[in-house]
Protein backbone atom coordinates (compact mmCIF):
# COMPACT_ATOMS: atom_id res chain seq x y z
CA UNK A 1 0.00 0.00 0.00
CA UNK A 2 2.81 2.26 0.66
CA UNK A 3 4.65 1.75 -2.84
CA UNK A 4 1.26 2.33 -4.09
CA UNK A 5 0.69 5.50 -2.71
CA UNK A 6 3.95 6.98 -3.95
CA UNK A 7 3.08 6.09 -7.14
CA UNK A 8 -0.43 7.80 -7.36
CA UNK A 9 1.62 10.61 -5.49
CA UNK A 10 4.40 10.86 -8.18
CA UNK A 11 1.34 10.43 -11.05
CA UNK A 12 -0.73 13.61 -9.71
CA UNK A 13 2.53 15.72 -9.71
CA UNK A 14 3.38 14.84 -13.34
CA UNK A 15 -0.40 15.51 -14.41
CA UNK A 16 -0.89 19.25 -12.13
CA UNK A 17 2.99 19.88 -13.43
CA UNK A 18 3.10 23.36 -15.08
CA UNK A 19 3.55 22.75 -19.00
CA UNK A 20 7.34 22.34 -20.07
CA UNK A 21 7.03 21.68 -23.69
CA UNK A 22 5.16 22.49 -26.71
CA UNK A 23 1.22 22.11 -27.40
CA UNK A 24 1.91 18.59 -29.03
CA UNK A 25 3.49 15.53 -27.63
CA UNK A 26 5.06 12.48 -30.20
CA UNK A 27 2.92 9.53 -30.58
CA UNK A 28 3.51 5.98 -32.55
CA UNK A 29 0.71 4.17 -34.35
CA UNK A 30 0.08 0.53 -33.10
CA UNK A 31 -0.69 -0.28 -36.66
CA UNK A 32 2.74 0.31 -38.99
CA UNK A 33 4.94 2.52 -35.89
CA UNK A 34 4.64 5.45 -37.76
CA UNK A 35 5.07 8.05 -35.97
CA UNK A 36 3.10 11.53 -35.13
CA UNK A 37 1.96 14.02 -32.85
CA UNK A 38 -1.04 14.76 -30.45
CA UNK A 39 -2.74 18.24 -29.37
CA UNK A 40 -2.36 18.10 -25.49
CA UNK A 41 -2.98 20.38 -22.71
CA UNK A 42 -0.70 21.75 -19.86
CA UNK A 43 1.28 18.69 -17.42
CA UNK A 44 4.28 16.41 -18.23
CA UNK A 45 1.82 13.58 -17.87
CA UNK A 46 -0.98 13.20 -21.11
CA UNK A 47 -3.59 10.44 -21.38
CA UNK A 48 -5.14 10.29 -24.83
CA UNK A 49 -7.92 8.27 -25.84
CA UNK A 50 -9.41 7.70 -29.23
CA UNK A 51 -12.38 6.00 -31.27
CA UNK A 52 -12.81 5.29 -34.47
CA UNK A 53 -14.99 3.81 -37.63
CA UNK A 54 -13.79 1.89 -40.31
CA UNK A 55 -15.48 0.44 -43.07
CA UNK A 56 -12.73 -2.27 -42.53
CA UNK A 57 -9.96 -2.99 -40.96
CA UNK A 58 -6.45 -2.95 -43.42
CA UNK A 59 -3.27 -3.12 -42.20
CA UNK A 60 -0.08 -1.95 -44.20
CA UNK A 61 -1.99 -3.24 -47.15
CA UNK A 62 -3.45 -6.11 -46.41
CA UNK A 63 -6.43 -7.76 -44.62
CA UNK A 64 -6.35 -7.31 -40.62
CA UNK A 65 -8.79 -9.34 -39.70
CA UNK A 66 -11.89 -7.70 -41.00
CA UNK A 67 -12.59 -7.04 -44.67
CA UNK A 68 -13.63 -4.04 -46.10
CA UNK A 69 -17.48 -3.82 -45.83
CA UNK A 70 -20.34 -2.15 -44.07
CA UNK A 71 -21.02 -4.81 -43.09
CA UNK A 72 -19.37 -5.60 -39.50
CA UNK A 73 -17.99 -1.51 -39.62
CA UNK A 74 -14.89 -1.92 -36.67
CA UNK A 75 -14.82 -0.15 -34.34
CA UNK A 76 -11.39 1.01 -32.78
CA UNK A 77 -11.09 2.30 -29.45
CA UNK A 78 -7.23 3.41 -27.75
CA UNK A 79 -6.25 4.62 -24.63
CA UNK A 80 -2.53 5.88 -24.62
CA UNK A 81 -0.11 8.37 -22.50
CA UNK A 82 2.71 10.28 -23.32
CA UNK A 83 4.85 11.34 -20.35
CA UNK A 84 7.68 13.68 -20.57
CA UNK A 85 10.92 12.36 -19.11
CA UNK A 86 13.46 15.16 -19.83
CA UNK A 87 12.86 19.10 -21.28
CA UNK A 88 15.58 20.79 -23.02
CA UNK A 89 17.11 24.29 -22.57
CA UNK A 90 14.35 26.05 -23.43
CA UNK A 91 12.18 23.99 -20.95
CA UNK A 92 10.18 22.28 -24.12
CA UNK A 93 9.63 18.70 -23.56
CA UNK A 94 12.70 16.47 -25.55
CA UNK A 95 12.04 12.82 -24.41
CA UNK A 96 8.85 10.97 -24.22
CA UNK A 97 7.85 7.43 -22.97
CA UNK A 98 4.97 6.69 -24.66
CA UNK A 99 2.45 4.08 -24.52
CA UNK A 100 -1.21 2.89 -26.20
CA UNK A 101 -3.40 -0.15 -25.86
CA UNK A 102 -5.31 -0.07 -29.45
CA UNK A 103 -8.34 -2.49 -29.18
CA UNK A 104 -10.61 -3.75 -32.47
CA UNK A 105 -14.22 -4.95 -32.08
CA UNK A 106 -16.56 -5.35 -34.67
CA UNK A 107 -20.32 -8.32 -34.93
CA UNK A 108 -18.56 -11.69 -35.39
CA UNK A 109 -18.94 -14.48 -37.53
CA UNK A 110 -19.15 -17.88 -37.66
CA UNK A 111 -15.56 -18.85 -37.43
CA UNK A 112 -14.78 -16.33 -34.56
CA UNK A 113 -15.83 -18.89 -31.92
CA UNK A 114 -13.71 -17.85 -29.33
CA UNK A 115 -14.95 -15.54 -26.62
CA UNK A 116 -14.76 -13.02 -26.44
CA UNK A 117 -15.94 -13.40 -29.64
CA UNK A 118 -16.06 -9.40 -30.88
CA UNK A 119 -13.02 -8.60 -29.86
CA UNK A 120 -10.84 -9.27 -32.43
CA UNK A 121 -7.85 -7.19 -31.98
CA UNK A 122 -5.28 -5.56 -29.24
CA UNK A 123 -2.18 -3.82 -30.59
CA UNK A 124 -0.44 -2.87 -27.35
CA UNK A 125 3.12 -0.75 -27.62
CA UNK A 126 5.99 0.70 -25.36
CA UNK A 127 8.36 2.88 -26.99
CA UNK A 128 10.76 6.15 -26.35
CA UNK A 129 10.06 8.93 -28.25
CA UNK A 130 13.22 11.84 -28.59
CA UNK A 131 12.58 15.35 -30.14
CA UNK A 132 16.37 16.53 -31.12
CA UNK A 133 15.92 19.48 -33.15
CA UNK A 134 12.23 21.59 -33.84
CA UNK A 135 10.44 19.56 -35.78
CA UNK A 136 12.42 16.17 -35.53
CA UNK A 137 11.11 13.42 -33.78
CA UNK A 138 11.97 9.70 -34.06
CA UNK A 139 11.06 7.03 -31.80
CA UNK A 140 12.18 3.25 -31.01
CA UNK A 141 8.76 0.87 -29.74
CA UNK A 142 7.83 -2.34 -29.16
CA UNK A 143 4.30 -3.50 -30.16
CA UNK A 144 2.97 -6.94 -28.37
CA UNK A 145 -0.27 -7.68 -31.10
CA UNK A 146 -2.47 -10.39 -29.90
CA UNK A 147 -6.16 -11.61 -30.93
CA UNK A 148 -8.81 -11.68 -28.16
CA UNK A 149 -10.95 -13.85 -29.79
CA UNK A 150 -7.82 -15.91 -31.46
CA UNK A 151 -8.94 -15.14 -35.17
CA UNK A 152 -4.81 -14.16 -35.51
CA UNK A 153 -2.03 -15.09 -34.09
CA UNK A 154 -0.12 -12.92 -31.74
CA UNK A 155 3.39 -11.17 -32.87
CA UNK A 156 5.75 -8.88 -31.34
CA UNK A 157 7.40 -6.20 -33.64
CA UNK A 158 10.53 -4.01 -33.19
CA UNK A 159 10.16 -0.32 -34.66
CA UNK A 160 12.29 2.72 -35.74
CA UNK A 161 10.60 5.21 -36.63
CA UNK A 162 11.35 9.15 -37.72
CA UNK A 163 9.12 12.00 -38.44
CA UNK A 164 9.53 15.79 -39.78
CA UNK A 165 7.19 18.33 -39.80
CA UNK A 166 7.88 22.76 -39.82
CA UNK A 167 5.98 25.16 -41.86
CA UNK A 168 8.88 25.82 -43.74
CA UNK A 169 10.97 24.08 -46.68
CA UNK A 170 10.79 20.33 -46.42
CA UNK A 171 9.23 20.11 -43.10
CA UNK A 172 5.74 21.46 -45.13
CA UNK A 173 5.74 18.10 -46.83
CA UNK A 174 5.37 16.17 -43.22
CA UNK A 175 7.82 13.32 -44.62
CA UNK A 176 8.04 10.07 -42.02
CA UNK A 177 8.97 6.67 -42.58
CA UNK A 178 9.44 3.57 -39.59
CA UNK A 179 11.32 0.15 -40.19
CA UNK A 180 9.59 -3.10 -38.20
CA UNK A 181 11.27 -6.41 -37.55
CA UNK A 182 9.09 -9.28 -35.57
CA UNK A 183 11.27 -10.70 -32.96
CA UNK A 184 8.35 -13.40 -32.61
CA UNK A 185 5.30 -14.87 -35.23
CA UNK A 186 7.19 -14.38 -38.79
CA UNK A 187 10.17 -13.32 -40.51
CA UNK A 188 11.00 -10.48 -43.22
CA UNK A 189 10.91 -6.57 -42.72
CA UNK A 190 8.45 -3.82 -42.74
CA UNK A 191 9.46 -0.33 -44.02
CA UNK A 192 7.29 2.32 -44.78
CA UNK A 193 7.79 5.86 -45.72
CA UNK A 194 5.14 8.35 -46.23
CA UNK A 195 4.30 12.68 -46.49
CA UNK A 196 1.09 14.93 -45.56
CA UNK A 197 1.43 17.77 -46.80
CA UNK A 198 -1.42 20.08 -44.93
CA UNK A 199 -3.29 23.49 -45.05
CA UNK A 200 -5.28 25.20 -42.89
CA UNK A 201 -8.37 26.99 -43.28
CA UNK A 202 -8.25 30.33 -41.27
CA UNK A 203 -6.61 31.08 -38.24
CA UNK A 204 -7.14 30.01 -34.89
CA UNK A 205 -7.32 27.43 -32.39
CA UNK A 206 -10.14 25.96 -34.06
CA UNK A 207 -9.55 26.28 -38.22
CA UNK A 208 -9.98 22.76 -39.56
CA UNK A 209 -7.27 21.50 -41.02
CA UNK A 210 -6.54 19.80 -44.83
CA UNK A 211 -4.02 17.01 -45.60
CA UNK A 212 -3.20 14.65 -48.41
CA UNK A 213 -1.62 11.65 -47.42
CA UNK A 214 0.58 9.61 -49.21
CA UNK A 215 2.04 6.50 -48.05
CA UNK A 216 4.07 3.76 -49.78
CA UNK A 217 4.86 0.28 -47.71
CA UNK A 218 7.14 -2.84 -48.42
CA UNK A 219 7.29 -6.35 -46.67
CA UNK A 220 10.21 -7.47 -47.30
CA UNK A 221 11.65 -11.72 -47.37
CA UNK A 222 8.52 -13.16 -46.23
CA UNK A 223 7.40 -10.33 -43.70
CA UNK A 224 3.22 -11.12 -45.59
CA UNK A 225 3.66 -14.72 -44.54
CA UNK A 226 5.60 -17.53 -45.19
CA UNK A 227 6.62 -17.47 -49.23
CA UNK A 228 4.86 -14.31 -49.74
CA UNK A 229 8.44 -12.64 -51.27
CA UNK A 230 8.46 -8.87 -50.86
CA UNK A 231 5.31 -7.27 -51.54
CA UNK A 232 4.65 -3.68 -51.99
CA UNK A 233 1.70 -1.51 -51.61
CA UNK A 234 0.70 2.68 -51.90
CA UNK A 235 -2.13 4.59 -50.60
CA UNK A 236 -3.04 8.29 -50.72
CA UNK A 237 -6.23 10.13 -50.46
CA UNK A 238 -7.41 13.01 -48.12
CA UNK A 239 -7.96 13.57 -44.40
CA UNK A 240 -9.95 16.93 -42.59
CA UNK A 241 -9.66 17.41 -39.62
CA UNK A 242 -11.55 20.04 -37.41
CA UNK A 243 -10.77 20.50 -33.30
CA UNK A 244 -13.45 20.74 -31.22
CA UNK A 245 -14.27 21.91 -28.13
CA UNK A 246 -14.11 19.47 -24.91
CA UNK A 247 -13.46 20.38 -21.64
CA UNK A 248 -10.08 21.81 -20.86
CA UNK A 249 -8.50 18.42 -23.27
CA UNK A 250 -7.47 19.42 -27.04
CA UNK A 251 -10.11 17.37 -29.15
CA UNK A 252 -10.31 16.31 -32.62
CA UNK A 253 -12.99 15.08 -35.01
CA UNK A 254 -11.41 13.78 -38.81
CA UNK A 255 -12.39 11.96 -41.38
CA UNK A 256 -9.95 10.25 -43.91
CA UNK A 257 -10.85 8.54 -47.60
CA UNK A 258 -8.02 6.45 -49.00
CA UNK A 259 -7.43 4.60 -51.73
CA UNK A 260 -5.00 1.54 -51.36
CA UNK A 261 -3.18 -0.23 -54.36
CA UNK A 262 -1.54 -3.04 -53.79
CA UNK A 263 0.48 -5.22 -55.93
CA UNK A 264 -0.46 -9.04 -57.47
CA UNK A 265 0.78 -10.99 -54.88
CA UNK A 266 -0.20 -8.72 -51.60
CA UNK A 267 -4.07 -8.74 -53.03
CA UNK A 268 -4.22 -12.50 -53.76
CA UNK A 269 -2.75 -13.18 -50.10
CA UNK A 270 -6.07 -12.01 -48.72
CA UNK A 271 -8.04 -14.99 -50.48
CA UNK A 272 -10.32 -16.11 -48.93
CA UNK A 273 -11.23 -13.98 -45.92
CA UNK A 274 -10.53 -10.40 -47.61
CA UNK A 275 -11.10 -8.56 -50.90
CA UNK A 276 -8.66 -9.52 -53.66
CA UNK A 277 -9.31 -6.10 -55.17
CA UNK A 278 -6.08 -4.03 -56.74
CA UNK A 279 -7.85 -0.68 -55.36
CA UNK A 280 -9.29 -0.89 -51.61
CA UNK A 281 -11.35 2.34 -50.61
CA UNK A 282 -11.38 3.04 -47.38
CA UNK A 283 -12.67 5.08 -44.86
CA UNK A 284 -12.24 6.04 -41.46
CA UNK A 285 -14.40 8.68 -39.22
CA UNK A 286 -12.00 9.54 -36.01
CA UNK A 287 -12.72 11.39 -32.41
CA UNK A 288 -9.34 12.03 -30.20
CA UNK A 289 -8.68 13.94 -27.19
CA UNK A 290 -5.58 14.49 -25.15
CA UNK A 291 -5.28 16.10 -21.89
Amino acid sequence: MRHTGRAGLILATLIAAAPAGAATVPFADTEDATLGAVEVGAGRFHPILSMDLRNGDYARGTYDDDRAGLGRVPLHVAFGFAAELRANAAGEGDLFLIGQSSNGFHAPDRRETTSPRGWYESNNLLGLAWRPAEGLSAAVAYTIKTSPNAVSATTHEASLSAAFSRDEGSGRLRPRLAVTVRPRGANGIYTIAGVAPETTFGDGENAPTLSLPVTVGVGWGGFYGPGSGSRTYASGGLSLSQPVAFARAKASISAELLALVRDDGLRRLDAPNGTTATVVPLGTLTFRVGW
